[in-house]
């Protein structure tokens, strides 16, 4: 459920124009062991786009999404990603038998002939338009009492996701951002049309108007 608002701001930033490998950079830098693309090739293209149907079904205001995705590309392509050697990147294996990934000129061509835009963003952009809806889903996990503390989803994401270790997980990592920020992130965001996805939960709110933190120091 939170993994999937990440992939959600990856897909909407491939259809405004962002180059798929850009953001796998960007987001390795960030401290992730994999990028978006990269990582859904791993779990398989076919696996993540049932696992995205689920999603949209159970959360449509935020998951679901009318136009093509990449995602959905790749699949109607059957290019499931490392199970079949071709994802957004293709694959073959070095000489100690392991798969390597490997651009796809042609995929990266047919990818950013779908954009529906052709923004140039910063990495800072690209960051938070990545980053934003996990935060907030899992804030929403602990509003609706899914996990009972700050702490649990932020350990699920280190040891169940790979969230990078020295940003503490998605909550401590918008502690460091802070709540106003975060709030004026959002405003920004859902005004350009980006959806539910980017709409900061109630729990930002309050700590904003009391100088809140899920970590008091």
């Amino acid at each position: 459920r939170i993994l999937f608002p990440y992939n959600g701001g990856f897909m909407k930033l491939v259809a405004d124009g962002v180059e798929f490998v850009a953001i796998d950079k960007e987001m390795e830098k960030f401290g992730w062991p994999m990028g978006p693309a990269y990582l859904i090739d791993v779990i398989g293209i076919d696996t993540a786009h049932q696992a995205q149907e689920i999603m949209a079904n159970s959360y449509p205001d935020r998951m679901k999404d009318s136009t093509e995705s990449a995602l959905t590309f790749l699949f109607k392509q059957k290019r499931f990603g490392q199970k079949n050697n071709g994802g957004f990147y293709n694959y073959q294996k070095d000489p100690k038998g392991q798969l390597k990934k490997v651009v796809a000129p042609e995929i990266q061509t047919q990818i950013a002939g779908m954009a529906k835009n052709k923004l140039k963003l910063t990495d800072a952009e690209i960051i938070d338009r990545m980053m934003l809806p996990m935060i907030f889903e899992g804030i929403l996990c602990l509003e609706e009492k899914i996990v009972a503390s700050p702490i649990e989803v932020d350990m699920g994401l280190l040891l169940g996701l790979g969230f990078p270790p020295f940003r503490g997980g998605a909550l401590a990592y918008a502690d460091s951002i802070g709540a106003k920020v975060l709030l004026e992130k959002s405003k920004q965001y859902v005004g350009l049309g980006l959806g539910a996805m980017y709409k900061a939960p109630k729990t930002l709110e309050e700590q904003a108007s009391k100088g809140q933190k899920f970590f008091p120091m």
